[in-house]
């Protein structure tokens, strides 16, 4: 069963899944700042688009393009600044 869900005024939506290997989620998000927490370590790979990331602990942001895969352990925050209509794939482990 898909489990959907939207975030910060629904300009985040996700849909969950279970893969082959773990729970995942695939999602879009428009343009905006987000705040995300984590209950276990994630995989966030970007599909079409690009996320600019401030991952805990660093000071630095980043930005995450087609195919690429950052990751954030369990229990931690991060910055998101989305400046077009992204495409993601989140994998929880």
């Amino acid at each position: 069963m898909l489990n959907v869900n939207q975030y910060f005024d629904g300009k985040v939506a996700s849909i969950g899944l279970q893969t082959k290997d773990l729970p995942a989620t695939v999602g879009v998000m428009v343009p905006g700042e987000y705040t995300f927490g984590t209950e276990k370590r994630e995989y966030m790979t970007v599909v079409s688009g690009a996320l600019t990331v401030k991952l805990p602990g660093e000071t630095e942001w980043k930005e995450f393009g087609e195919g690429e895969t950052f990751i954030v352990e369990a229990n931690q925050s991060f910055d998101l600044k989305v400046a077009i209509d992204t495409a993601y794939l989140c994998k929880y482990e």
